[in-house]
């Protein structure tokens, strides 16, 4: 494991001949050196891949026996580094021949891993040749002769280097109801190899994906897969060679099916993710009692090993997205925005119900966050069938209201048959600032919060006086960042959007505008979508477009809401963060404008605090949330300094 947490793993499908040793031999070899040389810290090889899995009955021979276990040297002398080789084959012990894999690296055997569940129907029939894991007391702890000299022999070994875990488990084990990677994983394994030969039937293949992902979730861990390819006898079955690797039920990688030739497929598994996650999530622990976890017995490979320490992002082999709240499937993600919107609308139409409340009252100030929280009102009164001139949305021009923002603002009301307000607050304001002795020039906090809390005010006595209740706006990145005035936007009855990030927010309305099926409206909320995000508390230049821009003063969002993923959802440190964030957004912002805007992440995240502790109740619809009554509790007087010394010192 590197000093950012990951381990570099790799799956082969060497040709294969049945029952031609050496021929095998020497495909494993190559496919061993192909993996050193992109530093590959592990590899693993299909199930019995030293005979090939197809030769049936001549498993019954002691010459092929004999020349397989004694083939293990060839493999072993091959590694020029510390790799970790798995490779699999039959294993005589006690009058009974186990399909197994062995555990290779620095020229020793660590450790044999018979299979544990054998299939015997349809064209498997594994139990005429294949005897299942030992699992009695007295032999699931024995040892085996091998001509590397003894080895444990057990379906109970968990395996240790440079700190990762890793355990073992051969095809069939992962298609029954309960995996042996499910205590394996519990009892401490980070990564399941599985050497498998399935073959290939039609549809199959989406299936197995499916299980290896749902596992490798289950199991919080990463789950290794490589299955029997090219040579493998095709007499009654088809081999197509799969290669899978999954991590914490997403597929990192999938090789080509059906290929004369197959190149090892690598990836960067996340470890420090998979812990993390471990840690934050109880029930996984206890899952395992104390008694169940002393079955299982550990093995330190204790090698001199040569730990990759420099990290360099240019060379990672991992896909690292950009935008962790937006990336995915296009089709999947645009159903999971009509998902999130209606959750949003289920919430406040429950509460609503709840409190026995008809009426909501909200600011539309043009800009994004306003509109998709009406658009939110708007569903979820069509969910209640009640009409949206029950929704009183208000309007109130200030010192930086502009044209454009006025105009789509008042559109949206009216195309969403809204009850609609205008109330300028230029007056009130100016009264305000006279009574506080506060000059209209000098253009700093109290001048913004001035009008920020003055639309507050206007929006809980509107609500007062018609017997409803006031709906925040506000989303996720600007609580995180504290972007809100205290007592003012930052305070409302029912916050819809308190868990939607602002690089999200976007896409939500983007998502509505094309569904909903109104020229008009689609019209207006796209003009919403193209206009720069702004608080409009400062003035509009000279040909009235939008002075104050939010991203400018605080920094991209997109930034922001990739620090705050990582921090949050896996727990990384500002270091890990800053080197994910070159390779995210290699080409667009370099390392200096980074390291710049997330300083300024960490300290607006620890300083405003505060803001968080006081905010209005609100649904949760993602995997983060700053509620501080759920997801996340934290003392406003937290130190900022441990993490600010990190960045300091990238």
């Amino acid at each position: 494991m590197n000093n950012l947490g990951f381990a570099r793993v790799a799956t082969a499908i060497p040709k294969v001949k049945p029952a031609d040793i050496k021929f095998n031999v020497n495909s494993i070899k190559n496919e061993i050196e192909k993996a050193e040389n992109q530093s590959a810290d592990f590899i693993v090889f299909p199930e019995l891949s030293i005979t090939g899995y197809t030769c049936a009955d001549l498993f019954y021979q002691s010459l092929l026996l004999n020349d397989a276990l004694e083939a293990l040297p060839e493999i072993a002398n091959a590694a020029n580094t510390d790799i970790v080789i798995t490779v699999g084959l039959p294993i005589v012990d006690n009058n009974k021949i186990y399909n197994a894999a062995a555990v290779i690296c620095n020229k020793k055997i660590w450790g044999i891993v018979p299979k544990t569940y054998l299939p015997n129907y349809n064209e498997f029939y594994e139990k005429r040749w294949f005897t299942p894991a030992p699992t009695s007391p007295t032999t699931i702890n024995s040892h085996i002769q091998t001509p590397l000299g003894s080895a444990p022999l057990g379906n109970n070994l968990i395996f240790e280097k440079c700190g990762i875990k890793f355990a073992i488990e051969i095809c069939e084990d992962l298609w029954v109801p309960t995996p042996p990677s499910c205590k394996l994983s519990m009892a401490g394994a980070d990564i399941i190899f599985n050497l498998s030969a399935t073959n290939e039937q039609a549809g199959k293949h989406d299936y197995l994906r499916s299980l290896i992902a749902q596992q490798s979730a289950r199991c919080r861990s990463a789950y290794v897969y490589t299955s029997a390819g090219l040579g493998e006898s095709s007499t009654d079955l088809v081999f197509s060679g799969n290669q899978i690797i999954a991590e914490n039920g997403r597929i990192l990688s999938v090789s080509e099916r059906f290929k004369l030739n197959h190149n090892p497929l690598l990836q960067d598994i996340d470890i420090e993710l998979l812990r993390n996650d471990r840690v934050k999530f109880s029930s996984f622990s206890d899952a395992m009692t104390n008694e169940e976890r002393e079955k299982f017995k550990f093995i330190d490979i204790s090698v001199n090993h040569k730990k990759r320490l420099d990290f360099n992002p240019d060379n990672i082999i991992r896909y690292i997205s950009a935008h962790p709240f937006t990336d995915g499937d296009p089709q999947a993600f645009r159903s999971r925005c009509d998902e999130i919107i209606s959750m949003q609308a289920w919430g406040l139409m429950q509460r609503l119900q709840a409190i026995g409340c008809k009426r909501v009252v909200l600011g539309i100030s043009g800009g994004l966050d306003s509109t998709l929280a009406l658009l939110v009102c708007a569903k979820a009164y069509d969910m209640l069938e009640i009409s949206h001139d029950n929704i009183i949305a208000v309007t109130m021009p200030g010192f930086g209201t502009t044209g454009r923002t006025y105009a789509n603002a008042l559109k949206l009301m009216k195309l969403l048959n809204t009850s609609i307000l205008e109330i300028p607050i230029a007056e009130a304001v100016r009264q305000h600032f006279h009574d506080i002795d506060h000059s209209e020039e000098v253009h700093d906090a109290v001048y913004e919060n001035g009008q920020a809390r003055e639309r507050t005010q206007i929006l809980m006595d509107l609500a007062n006086k018609y017997g409803g209740i006031v709906i925040g706006t506000g989303d996720l990145s600007e609580l995180a960042l504290g972007w809100c005035t205290y007592n003012g936007d930052q305070m409302s009855m029912y916050g819809v959007n308190a868990s939607i990030p602002k690089t999200l927010v976007r896409h939500l309305v983007k998502v509505f505008a094309e569904n909903c099926h109104h020229n008009e409206l689609e019209a207006t909320l796209l003009d919403i979508i193209d206009t720069p995000i702004s608080p409009e508390l400062l003035p509009a230049d000279n040909n009235d477009n939008i002075e104050q821009k939010t991203e400018d003063l605080v920094g991209p969002y997109e930034l922001h809401d990739f620090f705050l993923y990582n921090m949050m959802r896996n727990a990384f440190s500002p270091r890990k963060i800053f080197y994910l964030s070159q390779i995210a957004f290699n080409g667009k912002y370099d390392a200096s404008t980074i390291s710049y805007w997330l300083k300024i992440f960490y300290r607006r995240f620890f300083g405003q605090q505060f803001k968080r502790s006081a905010m209005p109740d609100g649904m949760k619809v993602g995997s983060v949330s700053l509620s501080p009554r759920g997801d996340w509790r934290m003392p406003s007087d937290a130190s900022v300094n441990l993490w600010l010394s990190e960045i300091d010192n990238l």
